[in-house]
């Protein structure tokens, strides 16, 4: 039985943790874990701030540790659950919150983690029935008129999103993530009443970072949006600086790792292995930066009768991650383990399916990263390189701000080099297996959409459709910051958003170097 009685020291270590010293609190927990490793509520303590510095699964190990010797300790549950829904591991996740639910059934909490589970899913009106019955009991919280405004939005239920969102900061005027969440579709344009709520919001020396940086993000799309660029610029530097400070990114290691992966695949490599892997030819998998057209380009192909859109899929990363050595272990593999990974992507992936369609589409663009490993364990898939302006694409990842990752996107130098290896990469690719990469370049998307839309289902060996170029038509859920960009028309004034900007992105420009005058074409020194 869990009492709510701290001895000292583990007192001690919870403040600490609650204050944010995780150097103190880590050591305090571990010492007072080596006196009672059985403390349950240490346990899920440690876990707490594995999770906080991005050791998940360290967090997952702990948390398991805590339920197993405390069954009922709902709120280490409660976690767990979190944290397998931050791995991508969504089905894994629904299993521990029914439990909790069945515990506690009134617990707003635990209903909004499952619904969120279930977009993940993909069960979105299961997941918006959830929210509605959990409001109807709880209709003062504003975190949950928030996510129910997060599902609204990716079934394409605008004016309901945007209504749900305003009531979100009725009943919490400085909730920064519900601001951004109102800048972040795109349509929405803020009155002189929105803009004076979030500078008095920002103004609140009492006001989190979480929401400071929101509110930041927020204000540089609305200044923007009234061609007030220095001071968009101003507000977009300090959400990026202080989202940055949060985040450990290292752009020096991406540097490294695509050194590794050219050195790795030379002309041999490929050939060598050649009939390797799973010959499925389902998976389309659309690659490149984020912010470069891809959702564009994933509903043109959805809107095709033979190919279904499943959005970003976390699971290529996540057997890369359980390949030792990574990405050097790629040449220990052997010709069935290479065939098993293909075949595990698919069972993987299935999950996401709700058709019986022969393609479906993977969109995370970081798969870039991993163009190796998918042509060595699914060798017939379709590889969509989706590609735009550098300074443009660039300047769209840092006015973003991402719910999760993308960590190179909050600094103009990091961000520049991410695109310059990303660049590399591709470029490896077309030396070493010639055409396996099909580039749609977004400028020339938009200036001649129907017959590069005719080029693109070519290259995914499907038939012309003409339901592809009515694809703003087309109904599905979409979960990108292009949700309500792609339910409209093409729009073709986004390419030059970053001329305003310009004499703020000398760090940028100098990070990108040499691959912005031959664009699109990849510099020749690559």
């Amino acid at each position: 039985m869990l009492t709510t009685r701290f001895p000292p020291d583990l007192l001690d270590a919870a403040l600490a943790l609650h204050d944010n010293r995780l150097p103190e609190a880590e050591r305090g927990l571990k010492a007072y874990l080596k006196r009672d490793p059985f403390d349950a509520r240490a346990i899920r303590m440690l876990a707490e701030l594995a999770g906080r510095i991005g050791r998940l699964k360290d967090a997952e190990n702990l948390l398991r540790r805590a339920v197993e010797i405390a069954p009922a300790f709902t709120a280490a549950r409660a976690n767990l659950a979190l944290v397998l829904y931050r791995q991508n591991r969504a089905s894994e996740a629904l299993d521990e919150l029914d439990l909790l639910i069945a515990a506690e059934p009134d617990h707003p909490g635990h209903a909004n983690l499952k619904a969120a589970t279930l977009g993940r899913l993909g069960a979105f009106e299961e997941a918006i029935l959830l929210y509605e019955r959990v409001l109807e009991g709880a209709p003062d919280q504003p975190k949950l008129w928030m996510s129910y405004g997060h599902m609204l939005k990716t079934v394409g239920r605008q004016a309901d999103g945007v209504a749900a969102y305003r009531r979100a900061i009725a009943l919490r005027p400085e909730l920064g993530e519900a601001w951004w969440s109102l800048a972040n579709l795109k349509t929405v344009r803020f009155d002189d009443a929105d803009i004076a709520a979030m500078e008095a919001a920002l103004a609140d020396g009492a006001v989190g970072d979480e929401d400071r940086f929101h509110l930041d993000f927020a204000l540089g799309k609305a200044y923007e949006d009234r061609r007030e660029a220095d001071r968009a610029f101003a507000h977009y530097a300090a959400g990026n600086r202080l989202r940055r400070t949060q985040l450990v990114y290292d752009a020096d290691e991406t540097e490294r790792f695509v050194d590794d992966c050219i050195a790795l695949a030379d002309g041999g490599f490929f050939a060598d292995r050649a009939g390797w892997g799973c010959d499925a030819r389902d998976p389309i998998f659309i690659l490149g930066m984020p912010r470069a057209g891809s959702t564009l380009v994933e509903q043109i192909l959805a809107s095709h009768s033979a190919i279904e859109g499943t959005s970003e899929l976390p699971d290529l990363p996540a057997l890369a991650r359980r390949i030792p050595d990574y990405p050097h272990g790629l040449a220990e593999l052997t010709q069935e383990r290479a065939r098993e990974l293909g075949e595990e992507y698919l069972r993987r992936t299935a999950v996401q399916r709700r058709t019986d369609r022969p393609f479906f589409i993977d969109k995370l663009p970081n798969n870039w990263a991993h163009v190796l490993l998918i042509r060595l364990i699914l060798p017939n898939a379709t590889i969509i390189d989706a590609r735009r302006e550098p300074r443009a694409c660039c300047f769209s990842n840092f006015k973003q701000h991402f719910a999760r990752g993308q960590a190179f996107s909050y600094a103009l130098d990091d961000m520049g080099r991410y695109y310059r290896d990303y660049v590399r990469m591709i470029a490896h690719l077309d030396r070493v297996q010639p055409g396996r990469a099909y580039r749609v370049i977004h400028e020339a998307l938009v200036a001649d959409t129907e017959a590069e839309v005719g080029r693109l289902l070519e290259a995914c060996g499907v038939a012309f459709e003409p339901a592809c170029l009515a694809f703003h038509e087309t109904e599905r859920a979409v979960r990108t910051a292009s949700s309500e960009q792609v339910r409209q028309p093409i729009f073709t004034g986004g390419d030059s958003a970053w001329r305003p900007f310009a004499s703020h992105l000398a760090p940028l420009v100098a990070a990108l170097g040499d691959v912005v005058d031959p664009y699109p074409q990849a510099p020749g020194n690559l």
